[in-house]
Parts: structure tokens; sequence; C-alpha cells
């Protein structure tokens, strides 16, 4: 009919992405053979001297296929082979840490290994004894108290660095800056001295000594996560006469949940692994403990660390599952701390 409006099919995206596929599947075969001819004919060898033929070939390649067409184009494809190789450099150590400490570690894994502790079994015993009970209770409950120090702290400075930005508001954003360099032994060092010395080993030194090294991490995520919130939303809440402290409480902080959560998540993921602070302040002990305040307590840092130093080939097994599962508590943390991040949201 002659009112009718005319609706237009739906087409594809400009880009032909099954043609880039297949522009994108010779360069890489080209630079496959070449990389083995290179991996031949000179001293590379292995799988990392072939990556980094392979790496050489496809930048040679991808350029001289991208030179066929006019220069924009040219750029176009050499630029996505760096970006791309870029990315594949960055993604496979990362997958190879994650299958070498799965496959090395996974024999350790048993019916009674997260309920066990190690308290009449020894590194070299069977695989079938023993456990780490002792161990993962031990960071969680260290974790857990370093976390109750540093997320309030941490938060609040962030705080006050943005939205009370105070007269110390540039100190104290230098000294948490400093703080992130701090090594985590001179932490160790530091609880050791104020309060090792004077009493002894004890779990909630070991979560002191954390606490020191989570602190910074989220106090300067955090900062930047609440320098995303717009200020229009500042604004609004002063015109609606709420206070400093209501805007920031009531408004600010509520805004920027998601982004907080994830802040004290990288806190608690920089400090799960550290060994060298629990050295000189938790130790270790093979033995299950729920004390904090009195005597050594084990960690997984700690549970690795000592089975490592036995050497034996059970003794690494147990230590390679050691660190398995102190990737699995983080992986396990992150993941919390996405579904809440996304509740928040909603």
């Amino acid at each position: 009919m002659a009112g009718d409006v005319i609706i237009p099919a739906r087409r594809k995206p400009w880009i032909n992405r099954t043609a880039s596929v297949r522009e994108m599947v010779a360069p890489v075969v080209i630079a496959a053979i070449l990389a083995a001819a290179l991996n031949l004919a000179t001293g590379l060898a292995g799988a990392l001297g072939y990556y980094f033929a392979f790496v050489l070939s496809y930048v040679v390649v991808a350029a001289v296929f991208g030179l066929r067409h006019d220069k924009v184009k040219g750029i176009d494809k050499l630029a996505s082979a760096a970006i791309t190789l870029g990315f594949a450099t960055a993604f496979i150590p990362w997958v190879s840490i994650l299958f070498t400490v799965v496959r090395r570690g996974w024999p350790t894994i048993y019916g009674g290994y997260f309920t066990n502790d190690m308290r009449i079994t020894s590194a070299d015993d069977d695989l079938g004894m023993g456990g780490l009970s002792h161990a993962l209770v031990g960071t969680i409950a260290m974790l857990l108290i370093a976390s109750i120090i540093s997320v309030p702290l941490g938060i609040l400075t962030a705080a006050y660095i943005t939205e009370i930005r105070g007269r110390l508001a540039g100190f104290v954003r230098i000294m948490v800056q400093s703080m992130s360099g701090v090594p985590s032994i001179v932490a160790g060092l530091f609880i050791y001295a104020t309060i090792v010395s004077q009493f002894k080993f004890s779990g909630i030194a070991g979560a002191l000594a954390i606490s020191i090294l989570m602190l910074p991490t989220i106090a300067r995520t955090a900062e930047e996560v609440l320098k995303l919130v717009p200020e229009e939303i500042r604004s609004a809440s002063y015109a609606l006469g709420a206070s400093q402290m209501a805007t920031t409480f009531r408004i600010i902080l509520p805004a920027a949940r998601s982004g907080l959560i994830t802040a004290s998540m990288l806190g608690v993921a920089r400090v799960a692994g550290e060994t060298a602070p629990l050295i000189l302040t938790s130790f270790y002990s093979a033995v299950f403990s729920l004390n904090m305040f009195e005597g050594p307590v084990g960690s997984l840092p700690m549970y690795t660390y000592q089975n490592f130093g036995v050497g034996t080939d059970t003794a690494l097994t147990r230590a390679w599952g050691g660190a398995l599962v102190l990737m699995t508590l983080i992986l396990i943390l992150f993941t919390v701390a996405r579904i809440f991040g996304g509740r928040a949201n909603k």
C-alpha cells in the first residue's frame, strides 16, 4: 500500500567475520611452517623457542599480507597481529601455570584431605594420609581477621582522600602509595619486633602482618572506584540538604558498592599467598587449631613452603596440592565477590 512504511531488512555488521577468519588462517599456517623451519635451522629448541619463532614469523607474514592492500589496511593488519600476539603472550603463561598446578597437585586430593591435619603424618608418608585442614582453616581465619581490620580502614582512607579532601589528604595519599612498595618481609619484621618478640608466634600476629599489606591495595583501588562516581550525584545530594557525611556514607559508598567489593577482594588476593611475613609471625603448626592468640598456626603458604623444603617427591606433591587449594580458595573468593557485586549493580 502507498502509506505503508518499508522497513529494510537487517544486515550483518560491516565486518565480515568469515572473511576475517579466512584472511587470518593463511598467515597463521605460513608462520607456523616458517617457525618450524627456524626451529630446526637455528639454536631455538622446545615449545618456548618455537613460540618465539612463530611470533617473529607471524608479524612478518601479517605485514606482507597487509601490504598487498592499501597502506591503511596494512597498518591495521600489523596492529591486529601485534595485539593478538600480545594477548597470547600474556595468556599462555597463565594457562601453563594453572595447568601445571592442577596436574601436579591433583594426586594429593582424596576423601580426608580437607578434614585431616599433619599431626601424625610426615611429609614423606603416603599421599592417602594426612591433609591440610589445619592450613586451610588457619589461612581463612587470618584472612578474615586481616579483612576486618583492613577493609574498613582502606575504604575510609579512600573516602577521606576523595570525599572529605581534608588538609592531610595529600599526605595520606603519599603514605598509602609508599606503603604499596613495602616488601612483605618488612611487614613481618615490624610485627615480629612489636608483638612476637614480646609474646609469641600466633595467628593474630600473622593477621596483623598481612593486614599491613592489604591496606594500601584496598585504599588505592577504592580511591579509584570512588572517583568514578559521577559528580552530579554528590551535587544532587547536597542540593537536597544532605550533609557531607550523609552523602558519603548513604549515597557515594552504596553507589560504588560493586567496585569496593572488588577492591576488597583484590586486597585479599594480594596477601593470600604471602609466605615471608608468616615465617616471622604465625610460623607453622601441623596441628589443627582455632586459637589465633597463642602458639603457631598453620597456613596454606607455610604448608607449601614447608613441604617444598623437605624436597622429596611425595613432599613436593603435597606442596603442589597446597598451591592448588590456595588458588582454588582465591578463585572462590573472587567468584563470591562477583556474585555480590552483580547483585549490588541490580
